[in-house]
């Protein structure tokens, strides 16, 4: 079985976070390890979720456990996704957070 590219757990993501916002929810946590194991039952590929999850924050998301990609504490990275504004106006995270 071939591991899941970071564009297909990025594509989870905002299946989720569009799947919140028509719920009218504020916002989803999502932990790495979690994630890997709903997209991937028993497959280590947690650098892909950790990438894509990184990737797919916006300006006003925040970490509820930060990042620390290459260690054990990867499958720990959590992060809260305000799902509340969606428009792809939105600058990345990163963008705004360097």
């Amino acid at each position: 079985m071939e591991k899941w590219t970071q564009e297909q757990y990025e594509q989870v993501l905002m299946s989720k976070k569009q799947q919140a916002h028509d719920a009218m929810e504020l916002y989803i946590l999502v932990n790495a390890k979690e994630l890997q194991d709903e997209c991937e039952p028993g497959c280590k590929n947690l650098t892909a979720a950790c990438k894509a999850m990184l990737n797919q924050m916006l300006e006003g998301d925040g970490f509820e456990v930060e990042p620390k990609i290459r260690t054990k504490i990867a499958g720990k990275l959590t992060v809260r996704y305000y799902c509340d504004n969606l428009d792809p106006s939105r600058r990345k995270y990163s963008e705004v957070n360097q």
